[in-house]
């Protein structure tokens, strides 16, 4: 499999740079420049008219996508909001509120989630607890036990964590876990949507899962969405006026804000529908193309494998087997490489100035990987990482 002349509007900006931050920007594929375009020719040919085809066929194309991506049985328990944070604090709202929300998460959240609920419990309005990532071969086992003994309202961990790459094997025995039945199980995919295969149809019922276009679904910002299991959060404190969409016509008896059954009563507010039309493509094209999530996972899986066995041959200091978080007895990983060193931010600039793009998180040096690279792109890297 090799897609990366479909992304040739992308690579032909600067053909120089190796961009190996596909964790942070992945590069968009051609298809999504017409479609960006389309979304502003729809615009100007139906003005006001435009959000029936869009909530009639541009979403249930985008939803339909999504589900079978994540082998979910029912499309319209997908929501969609601009970004993951909106879904965050909407599902925070559904929460009791006569007492402080107790929240069980982890040490390695994105700092979205983190940030938010590190301020409400500054002020006393959840209660978090936190187990930490590592040890990672024991990570599934302790966030189990601990989801077990507590009586937590709010269970939030990440797929694949975004400061290591560190895949959660075990979903559905965290799941399995959790104590109480009403509690809400939130599950962010972020770093392992379109890039780990994911199989939800055992927890379609129960759990809640989050992801966007971001990053490798190849389709750049503003198209996030949220898989809404039945029963939980029917009427979330923090809603838009999209969450009645279907009722805006009907009157609504007495005081009762009126919300849609599906996942739509997760909606916000108005949004830019472009990345919509962007998103559609991609899973189009990847459809035409006969390839699945799977054949990116393998695909990226080789060029991670060959940049570590020629790390052997360069001995470099920092970019080394021995700095790998997880190691290499991993039995799986996300589609980028972490480096745990105290140089990190360093390297990261001196790579910058070799026109390798990469990210840093603290001390940690992250190589992501996408399918707009091949081999020629990591022997390259490898032989400017050797400079270095």
């Amino acid at each position: 499999m090799n897609l990366k002349a479909g992304f040739s509007k992308f690579l032909s900006t600067e053909p120089e740079r190796l961009h190996f931050a596909a964790h942070s920007h992945h590069a968009w594929p051609d298809v999504t420049a017409d479609a960006h375009a389309q979304s502003w020719r729809d615009a100007a040919t139906h003005w006001d008219d435009k959000w029936e085809g869009i909530i009639a066929d541009v979403v249930p194309a985008v939803q339909g996508h999504i589900a079978r991506t994540l082998a979910l049985s029912d499309p319209s328990a997908i929501a969609f909001a601009p970004n993951t944070h909106e879904f965050l604090v909407r599902i925070l709202s559904c929460l009791d509120v006569s007492r402080p929300p107790s929240v069980l998460t982890t040490d390695a959240e994105f700092h979205s989630f983190r940030r938010q609920t590190e301020r409400l419990a500054e002020e006393g309005l959840v209660e978090l607890d936190i187990v930490p990532a590592e040890p990672f071969d024991t990570f599934s086992e302790r966030f189990a036990e601990r989801a077990a003994a507590g009586a937590h309202d709010l269970v939030f961990m990440s797929h694949v964590f975004f400061s290591s790459g560190f895949v959660v094997d075990d979903l559905a025995g965290i799941v399995d876990a959790v104590a109480r039945d009403d509690a809400f199980v939130v599950i962010d995919g972020y770093h392992g949507f379109m890039a780990v295969p994911t199989d939800l149809s055992a927890l379609e019922s129960r759990v809640f899962y989050t992801a966007g276009g971001y990053k490798y679904a190849m389709s750049g910002e503003g198209v996030c969405f949220l898989h809404c299991p039945p029963g939980f959060g029917r009427r979330p404190r923090n809603t838009g006026w999209f969450a009645s969409f279907g009722t805006l016509t009907e009157s609504c008896p007495g005081e009762i804000t009126p919300y849609a059954v599906d996942g739509m009563r997760f909606f916000g507010a108005t949004f830019d529908p472009t990345a919509f039309y962007r998103l559609r493509a991609v899973m189009d094209w990847l459809e035409r193309e006969g390839v699945s999530v799977a054949d990116i996972h393998a695909y990226v899986g080789g060029l991670q494998r060959r940049m570590l066995t020629a790390l052997e041959g360069i001995a470099h200091p920092d970019v080394a087997l021995a700095n790998l978080v997880p190691g290499l007895d991993a039995r799986d990983r996300g589609h980028f490489l972490t480096f745990r060193t105290p140089r990190a931010a360093t390297l990261y600039e001196v790579l910058r100035d070799a026109n390798v793009v990469t990210d840093v998180r603290l001390d940690r040096l992250r190589f992501g990987f996408g399918v707009y690279q091949d081999e020629a792109d990591v022997d390259e890297l490898l032989r400017r990482l050797a400079l270095l």
